[in-house]
């Protein structure tokens, strides 16, 4: 996990322990690729860093602000309408069996300690969409379904959110803030059976999506075959692998949250408005 300015923590029994200092992570550096690093080399540090956790003093994770634990990643890649009963809602049957995966920007993400900002889009419904995400932890190329589990790193609760409109996806899912990610990665040693969560999410106290990940049309092996079998898969790079029936709008004000059980974590993330949006209709050049 990531908090109060770039530290890096690890999660031991319900309490944050901080070991920046024995990660080689350095808060001020900028780009912040040092936890892209310390993903590429976690199995070879994990029981220094382990033992390092153990000793340190206990944090509350509620008195910490929450970050973007995966800061700087290469890619961040989306998989569209991947439930069946979301496939009926938003009339795209199998759009994911046939339309693959789409890009959205990185700089999208943001962590459980910040705010969703709506841009100033008068007239257009800004939806939430609750996902699980995949972070990858080795670097990968035409892997098959039957290995793929091995190059996870970990998983987090992934908030999607988009833009409703006739615009590319890519366009009304990258703004700022449009992808919270968080409470932290729980590692993969964690989650046995990716095909076996519960992703539930509420706005403010309306329970809006309950799915299980079992549904998805494309599941978690086939889609890091999928997109492995086009590009390279990078260590810290994030898979968004679609969301489930009961998408709706959210306003300022909301305070959206995202659980996903057993075991990867529950997040709330306030709605606030903010600025900017491209709205404008570009006229026909003749």
């Amino acid at each position: 996990m990531r908090f109060n300015g770039g530290r890096i923590g690890l999660v031991v029994d319900g309490t944050i322990r901080d070991i920046t200092e024995f990660t080689g992570v350095d808060p001020e550096f900028w780009p912040p690729i040092g936890v892209v690093r310390l993903i590429d080399r976690y199995e070879q540090e994990r029981e220094r860093l382990l033992a390092a956790a153990q000793a340190a003093a206990p944090i509350a994770i509620d008195s910490v602000r929450l970050e973007n634990p995966v800061p700087w990643p290469n890619k961040l890649i989306a998989i569209p309408v991947n439930y069946h009963a979301h496939a009926l809602e938003m009339s795209s049957p199998a759009i994911s069996k046939n339309g693959g995966f789409f890009v959205k920007s990185a700089s999208s993400l943001s962590g459980a300690g910040e705010p969703v900002l709506l841009p100033d889009l008068p007239g257009r419904a800004v939806h939430h969409e609750a996902e699980l995400a995949v972070v990858i932890g080795r670097r990968c190329r035409h892997v098959p379904r039957e290995q793929a589990l091995d190059y996870i790193f970990g998983y987090g609760c992934l908030l999607d959110m988009t833009v409703r409109g006739k615009q590319e996806r890519a366009i009304r899912k990258s703004y700022d803030t449009f992808t919270p990610l968080g409470p932290w990665i729980t590692t993969a040693d964690e989650i046995p059976d990716p095909a076996a969560l519960r992703v539930q999410l509420w706005v403010n106290d309306e329970l809006r999506q309950d799915a299980m990940t079992r549904d998805m049309i494309v599941d978690v092996p086939e889609i890091i075959a999928m997109c492995s079998s086009v590009m390279t898969l990078e260590p810290g790079d994030v898979i968004a692998t679609g969301t489930a029936e009961g998408v709706g709008p959210v306003v300022p004000g909301d305070v959206i949250t995202i659980d996903i059980t057993p075991g990867v974590g529950r997040m709330s993330v306030a709605v606030s408005q903010g600025e900017g949006g491209w709205n404008i209709a570009i006229p026909r050049r003749v």
